[in-house]
């Protein structure tokens, strides 16, 4: 009767790594804020009477303000897509923050190539808790996904059921299990900031043309040669929205560069400890 060899999935231990804990509530929270806070800035900052020669007294939603006495209150008269052009900016401001902090946590403390050298050097003189030992000064994405794999790395160094091929495999599949949760919270969020540096500018187009419109009616029931002048403050008043989403895009651009940026060496230095615990496994303990 053929002799059966032990397989990996009948002998391997489930994953150690233990899913991340995380809300979801600044993803819906915050873009609400950010549009209310939007509007509040342009409503009573920008919109603020003393900040115009002939204040609308009716108040309300949408007050018709004229005669700005200053770029800061002419901005208000660019209209109603100018509360949310400010409030894509917070938006951007928020999640750049957010973003910082969480992906600044995951790179974890001093240099990553210096980190797994630091491991390679330890698991080249057999000693794996030395190299657990530095994950946990190193913390961040890459030290948590090589701790991982260094705790499946120090099982299968004395388990005798499987064969080398076998061992890597299972070391392999602990830090791809890793992996998998670790990128996911380093990508979150990035969609708003990809979305509005396309959308912002369309936006921005938006509230310009809708502002072109009415100076255009404007000068078609007037007529004259006061109503030129009239054209000439409406059209500025159009081009602060292209001023302002032209920014916000540019800015929100600017930051997903970075931050994806960050991502790729995280993600490098994931790959690289990967490499470097199969290989270090497959040499040494054949």
């Amino acid at each position: 009767m053929a002799e059966i060899k032990p397989t990996a999935t009948a002998s391997v231990k489930a994953t150690s790594v233990q899913p991340k804990k995380s809300s979801n509530a600044i993803s819906w929270i915050a873009p609400v804020f950010c549009i209310v806070a939007g509007y509040a800035i342009w409503r009573f900052m920008m919109g603020n009477p003393s900040g115009f020669n002939e204040p609308d007294p009716s108040g309300g939603f949408w007050p018709h303000h004229k005669g700005p006495k200053d770029a800061f209150s002419a901005i208000y008269e660019g209209g109603i897509i100018v509360p949310l052009l400010i409030g894509m900016l917070l938006i951007v401001i928020v999640f750049s923050i957010e973003r910082y902090l969480t992906i600044r946590k995951a790179l974890g403390n001093g240099s990553i190539s210096d980190f797994i050298r630091k491991v390679q050097y330890h698991l080249a003189n057999r000693n794996v808790d030395a190299a657990l030992s530095e994950c946990d000064k190193q913390r961040g994405s890459v030290g948590n996904v090589m701790k991982a794999g260094l705790r499946r790395y120090k099982e299968m160094i004395n388990e005798g059921g499987l064969n080398t091929e076998q061992k890597v495999v299972s070391i392999q599949k602990e830090v791809e299990e890793a992996t998998a949760l670790e990128l996911p919270m380093l990508q979150k969020n990035l969609v708003f900031l990809s979305t509005i540096t396309s959308v912002g500018t369309l936006v921005a187009l938006l509230g310009t043309v809708l502002g072109m419109i009415r100076s255009f009616a404007a000068l078609g029931q007037d007529g004259g040669a006061g109503a030129a002048g009239d054209l000439a403050v409406g059209i500025s008043e159009a081009l602060y929205n292209t001023a302002l989403g032209i920014g916000t895009s540019a800015l929100a651009l600017i930051m997903y560069n970075v931050f994806t940026t960050k991502i790729d060496s995280i993600t490098y230095g994931i790959d690289e400890s990967g490499f470097t615990l199969t290989q270090s496994f497959a040499s040494l303990y054949k």
